[in-house]
């Protein structure tokens, strides 16, 4: 007994999966990001007796998912790891979702209010003119590298 009918489709009942065109096409991602996200176990996929790469339908949101995160500067080990939190079985819902992000908020709020300082000082370096390393607020703030000693330093690892 197959899970086709007599013109090659599922039955009514059974969700068909998705070819790694269709995911691409239906998500706005390329094939080889497809690949990509798979490789780094983000997303998941069977081969059929062809070998070819078929996807279950939750893959489209579980994409939706990695691109946002991925616009907030979400890393991907952070995203896999919230990824691998979720249900199997089942596409994501909005419960999920929200669960996810706030895991997430607080980091992008430390990255946001970091920027803000950095913007707000940038107005400092104009007219500086060599970003002195004892002055500049940017690199050096309060001249706190000297106190290392002297040879390069980097202040801000990040």
């Amino acid at each position: 007994m197959t899970n086709k009918d007599h013109h090659g489709k599922p039955p009514a009942g059974i969700a068909r999966e998705l070819t790694v065109g269709e995911v691409a096409q239906r998500s706005g991602v390329a094939i080889s990001t497809l690949h990509f996200y798979e490789s780094k176990g983000l997303i998941a996929s069977r081969r059929n007796q062809g070998n070819q790469r078929r996807y279950p339908r939750a893959v489209l949101r579980q994409v939706a998912i990695i691109k946002v995160a991925q616009s907030t500067g979400v890393p991907l080990a952070a995203i896999r790891d919230a990824l691998t939190s979720l249900p199997k079985g089942r596409p994501p819902t909005a419960r999920d979702w929200a669960r996810l992000s706030a895991s997430w908020r607080a980091d992008l709020d430390e990255r946001i209010a970091k920027l803000t300082r950095l913007r707000d000082q940038l107005g400092d370096c104009i007219g500086c003119g060599c970003l002195s390393l004892k002055t500049c607020p940017l690199r050096n703030p309060s001249d706190q590298l000297s106190k290392q000693g002297s040879g390069a330093r980097l202040l801000d690892p990040s």
